[in-house]
């Protein structure tokens, strides 16, 4: 963004973030504000100014230095709170995100671990809960040693849950949950284990001891769906999405003998995950179901863009922002909360901020406060006040040419007059069909004259307009120029593969709506390591299945699916079946071969079902 004077935004290089303190142990808070000097940088506790005194120092680049961090003073005050930096400069004022610190506690055991009965051969299973911050590391001991979760007989699960399987006599004793964080250490009450003789040879049917529970995360947590399944003969632990939908493979691992870790969850994890317990070579099973709900905190979609407008006109500032649950937003002018109203209105759930006739009073910093449960930003931009001498006159001969699906190349002329003070010019961007106030901008160099604008929406009308921009202020918009993007072949297809007999398999696909629309869909497939595809069978776009015949059922067949439209062929989705392993699992859908291994460290493959 280019800015009336070079250098006069006033905006954070650095911001506080949440901290976990400790008792009596010195804390600091960082904060850097770049803008024209001179700057002066303040600090609030829940809203209210600090004072340096004994207790508080702040150095010149910002930082907050609390000399001994106490939760409770002499005086009944408190260092907890929401700290926010505060920077200032001849132009206005910007406020940082509102960083929240917090005393590392350590509570009491409000889940202790209870005794355990067990057979040989069965398994064993300790809880226990305790709240902390941060959050503690739990670890069990036995008989007063540590338990060596590096016996691959005893699982360890990130929420602190022991599990035993193949128990023997000589896993009997007393086990005890040992937790820790920096506010220090604290033992469970011990629990019995007992292994009593084994009844094995017995048949018992499967039964779920432990499901998956409800978890409410944040994206790039780690969510841990605990199955326990006990029966004899041992029941075979899968796991699968309520809605269809496959797991997938990447960032999934199964600890144990049927725990399920999700590690770096994002939104699209977030859905109901159901547990079955299966005994072998039969359908009896058992199912226990849980949700996964994913918050993302809020992000900018579209910062508010500095402008320069001159006296008596409109200023329009655009702010959009993401996240999960939809993050609310909150305006700033100078550090104070905006109120709407007169020639200041606020629209589009406050994503849109318009000053109408604006003066020498309207001139300050703006800033947009994005924030929901899951964490808080914020942007700032500058509005200038022009005066009207000595502006360059506005750029010439705008042209726009489409690239590609996503990008269109603009270019224009310099001005006639005043074009020796030019520092730069800002390209308007928005789709045709937009409002005004959803345009956005990106700034150009002086020296050059043409942009490309990426990120664009494949056939899709967007408008360009010019400004130049001098230390003085900007230019009148120069013509606009109106252009398309490129048309945009479809996605990859799902596809599905499924056993019908010994020598048939049934495709099914779905098409993606990630890109261009389709009109039909090809199929090929071909014995693996054999050159030529059969093929294309083509299809209309109603179609979504086909049976192909006469397979010799001993081979391997590669299978692949496209969707095509007007602009062509799209990218193919492949799958590689033999018939003679699909008919080992009954007509269950098949993953890719390549996305089927078995797991580093596990006995048999991980059993992940896509159902429909």
């Amino acid at each position: 963004i280019i800015c009336v004077t070079s250098g006069a935004e006033l905006a954070f290089t650095l911001e506080p973030s949440d901290i976990i303190a400790v008792q009596e142990q010195p804390l600091m808070l960082h904060c850097q504000v770049e803008g024209i000097p001179p700057i002066t940088t303040q600090w609030r506790r829940n809203g209210i100014l600090l004072v340096v005194d004994q207790y508080y120092t702040m150095f010149h680049n910002g930082t907050l230095l609390i000399g001994r961090f106490q939760r409770t003073k002499s005086d009944g005050s408190t260092d907890e709170g929401d700290y926010e930096c505060v920077g200032q400069n001849s132009f206005g004022l910007v406020v940082s995100r509102r960083a929240r610190v917090q005393a590392a506690t350590m509570a009491e055991f409000h889940v202790q671990p209870r005794s355990v009965r067990a057979e040989e051969a069965g398994m064993g299973r300790f809880q226990c809960q305790i709240h902390g911050l941060p959050e503690p590391a739990i670890s069990w001991e036995k008989d007063g040693r540590s338990v060596d979760t590096k016996d691959e007989r005893y699982t360890l699960l990130p929420t602190g849950v022991l599990q035993i399987t193949g128990l023997r006599q000589e896993d009997g004793g007393v086990f005890c949950c040992v937790a820790h964080n920096s506010a220090g250490v604290k033992h469970s009450a011990g629990a019995l284990l007992t292994v009593s003789v084994s009844q094995s040879s017995v048949y018992k049917e499967p039964m779920i001891l432990v499901g998956p529970e409800n978890l409410t995360l944040t994206v790039h947590q780690t969510a841990i769906l605990e199955c326990v399944a006990t029966g004899y003969p041992r029941p075979i632990v899968s796991w699968s999405r309520l809605d269809g939908r496959p797991i997938g493979v990447e960032g999934i691992q199964v600890l144990g003998t049927g725990n399920l870790m999700i590690t770096d969850v994002g939104v699209q994890h977030s859905g109901i995950y159901v547990c079955a317990a299966n005994k072998p070579g039969t359908r009896v099973r058992r199912t226990a179901q849980g949700r996964l709900v994913v918050q993302a905190p809020a992000e900018f979609v579209q910062p508010p863009q500095s402008i320069s407008r001159p006296v008596g006109t409109t200023a329009i500032f655009t702010c959009q922002a993401q996240g999960d649950p939809v993050p609310q937003l909150t305006w700033l002018k100078n550090g104070q909360i905006l109120e709407p109203g007169g020639h200041v209105k606020l629209r589009n759930n406050n994503t849109t901020l318009t000053i109408y006739g604006i003066s020498q009073e309207d001139e300050a910093i703006y800033q947009c406060i994005a924030e929901n449960s899951a964490g808080s930003t914020q942007a700032s931009a500058r509005l200038t006040v022009l005066w009207a001498d000595g502006l360059p006159g506005m750029p010439s001969l705008v042209r726009a040419e489409a690239l590609s699906p996503n990008a269109i190349q603009v270019s224009w002329k310099e001005p006639a007059q005043n074009t020796q003070e030019i520092i730069g010019y800002v390209l308007h961007i928005r789709r045709t069909t937009d409002p005004v106030e959803m345009e956005y901008q990106e700034a150009v160099s002086k020296v050059t004259l043409q942009q490309v604008v990426g990120d664009l929406e494949p056939s899709t009308s967007y408008t360009f307009y010019v400004k130049a921009y001098t230390s003085r202020g900007a230019s009148k918009p120069s013509e606009s120029a109106t252009e398309s993007t490129l048309g945009e072949v479809p996605a990859p297809p799902s596809l599905f593969i499924k056993l019908v007999n010994s020598s048939v398999v049934q495709a099914v696909w779905e098409s993606s709506s990630k890109m261009g629309q389709h009109e039909g869909f090809r199929l090929y497939y071909r014995r693996v390591h054999t050159p030529l595809f059969t093929g294309p069978l083509t299809f209309t776009r109603n179609v979504t299945q086909y049976n192909i015949t006469q397979l010799d059922p001993t081979l391997v067949y590669e299978i692949k699916v496209l969707a095509f439209n007007k602009h062509g062929d799209g990218n193919a989705t492949m799958r590689f079946v033999s018939l003679k392993e699909a008919a080992e699992k009954s007509g269950d859908f098949l993953l890719p071969a390549h996305k089927h291994p078995r797991k580093p460290g596990l006995t048999r493959p991980v059993i992940i079902s896509e159902q429909r």
